[in-house]
């Protein structure tokens, strides 16, 4: 049985993790609405990953014999004017994130929860990528944005990114 601190840490994140994913659905609507449908795709395949984040964390509650608690989604609440504001906020975003995995480690190192920082291994490695991504991104825009023609090819580049389902096994 997880330590009831450890276990309700993880059931937020199963949440937040479901927040991400419609965060992200949020940004790649804008990015549809502006005609940047490349954008708009590496949004949409960024939301499956978050839902199937979240997807992990509740496996992982169940198989230790954990109740999993869904909670309201919030609305996305980013203010989305120009084409950057989607990118800055995934980048920020992705570091509270990683704050949030930091903490739940960090329980369940304080009472010896070996199994359970295993399993964490696996989102803090991924939230180095996340973040690495996220940020990747921004410096692309900033060096190609202002050019409308470097602009479609990034899109481009964006609309080819397909979607590849979590590789951990619980």
């Amino acid at each position: 049985m997880l330590n009831e601190k450890v276990a309700e840490l993880l059931n937020i994140q199963v949440n937040k993790e479901f927040y991400s994913a419609y965060l992200y659905l949020d940004f790649s609507n804008y990015y549809i609405g502006q005609g940047l449908e490349g954008f708009g795709n590496w949004y949409k395949i960024q939301a499956q990953e978050e839902r199937d984040h979240a997807m992990l964390f509740m496996q992982y509650l169940q198989n230790n014999g954990c109740k999993v608690t869904l909670e309201a989604i919030d609305k996305p609440d980013k203010e989305l004017k120009e084409f950057a504001d989607p990118l800055h906020a995934g980048y920020e975003h992705e570091q509270v994130v990683t704050g949030l995995i930091h903490t739940i480690y960090e329980a369940a190192h304080e009472v010896k929860d070996f199994r359970t920082m295993q399993f964490l291994d696996w989102f803090v490695k991924e939230q180095g990528e996340e973040e690495a991504n996220a940020e990747g991104l921004i410096r692309k825009y900033e060096l190609f944005g202002s050019d409308p023609r470097a602009l479609y090819m990034l899109d481009s580049e964006l609309g080819a990114r397909v979607y590849s389902a979590p590789s951990l096994v619980l």
